[in-house]
């Protein structure tokens, strides 16, 4: 298909969704929205024809494949975790365009997650809240699916703390996910953010998160020697809500214990700068803010985290992506590929064919010749070497 012709397509599907399909899905409670249209991608077309779809040239990016952490990418966005958290449509997904897909985050134990209600939309704010609380079919059954059925892109899974274990238990508890997993996964992403899982974000505390990431690094090590790989790239996912000390322990054990990249950010628990009602928000309740709002503030994070680092750390950046422009600041801010959830919702399903569309035209507006190039462009030229 010619670039014309499926810009021409995706504009029409995106005025389609936006004036016909998204009301229909917003009146619907937002979780039963999301399970609707996890269903669609699962019953709507057979895994060979999701194979086809992904093959085409329209799938990939004008960059060519883009290498990251030693794996190679098809284009930059990704779909962040929380949207699969179970594994059952991440072909579907990679048919929609997407160059890899983040599922979970999964937890050794199943668990049921928090109360229902749980997921609420702001549309004021193009925005989400969210306190699933992790809930998902657990490590076992996501890696039974896996084995039946897994995309050809990049596949992350990302991993949690279940709920039933207690703090002082968490390494074993990741462990015992990151040994199940471990075959099916391209990377691994360790989430310790999520504000909907109690204490869990003292795991970012330094001493705790050297502990944890120590330990999954000699399993990786170990269990790479067991299947006759290569170390999975290991990546943690870090919280918006975080101060400059804490990003500068963050890090300093990132690049101590070797891990091939951060993701920033997760959600947010602040709810400043809305245009919401207070009534609104309150309706809502307590849990991460996802989202435009949260667009600038995780842009400053990635931003600090690759000055912090000096370039040397490839950052996932995530929070607000709604279009190119959206992901072409998060690159020149430092990230080296960009993930969304949100922006899936609110601009429906050509997003990721229509920011890989025009991201390549908004570098060469502002002369970058490739993609690395733009990768923490904001910064003084040539100040930092970028490994990526």
């Amino acid at each position: 298909m010619k670039k014309t012709s499926l810009i021409f397509l995706c504009e029409i599907i995106l005025k389609l969704y936006q004036s016909l399909l998204r009301p229909i899905l917003f009146r619907l409670s937002s979780e039963t929205a999301h399970e609707l249209g996890l269903k669609t991608l699962r019953l709507g077309l057979k895994p060979q024809t999701f194979r086809d779809i992904a093959k085409r040239r329209f799938s990939s990016s004008p960059f060519g494949n883009i290498t990251r952490f030693g794996l190679k990418f098809s284009n930059p966005v990704g779909v962040a975790a929380g949207f699969d958290k179970n594994g059952i449509v991440a072909n579907g997904l990679e048919a929609l365009g997407f160059g890899f897909v983040e599922v979970g985050t999964v937890t050794f134990h199943p668990q049921p997650g928090n109360p229902k209600p749980r997921l609420f939309r702001l549309p004021k704010d193009e925005a989400l809240i969210n306190r699933a609380g992790f809930n998902n079919d657990g490590a076992e059954a996501l890696a039974q699916k896996l084995k039946l059925a897994r995309p050809s892109c990049v596949l992350g899974i990302n991993i949690g703390k279940s709920k039933i274990v207690e703090l002082e238990n968490a390494v074993e508890d990741y462990l015992a996910s990151f040994e199940i997993i471990y075959p099916h996964a391209d990377y691994i992403a360790v989430n310790v953010s999520s504000p909907n899982t109690p204490n869990l974000r003292e795991l970012q505390k330094a001493d705790a998160l050297s502990e944890l990431l120590a330990a999954l690094q000699k399993r990786n090590k170990e269990l790479s020697t067991q299947y006759h790989c290569a170390k999975k790239p290991l990546l943690v996912k870090i919280a918006p809500d975080l101060t400059r000390a804490d990003l500068e322990s963050i890090a300093g054990v990132a690049l101590d214990k070797n891990l091939s990249g951060i993701i920033a950010t997760n959600t947010t628990v602040s709810r400043e700068g809305l245009r919401s009602s207070a009534t609104e928000i309150a309706a809502c309740g307590q849990g991460g803010l996802s989202g435009a709002p949260l667009r600038k503030h995780s842009t400053e994070i990635i931003s600090a985290i690759y000055g912090l680092t000096q370039g040397r750390l490839p950052i996932i950046g995530v929070g607000g992506i709604f279009n190119a422009e959206d992901a072409f600041e998060k690159i020149r801010a430092g990230a080296s590929l960009v993930q969304l959830y949100t922006g899936l919702v609110y601009e429906g399903p050509t997003i990721a064919k229509r920011i890989n569309n025009e991201l390549f035209g908004i570098f060469n507006k502002h002369g970058f010749n490739n993609f690395d190039e733009v990768i923490g462009s904001e910064k003084q030229s040539g100040k930092f070497k970028k490994t990526v």
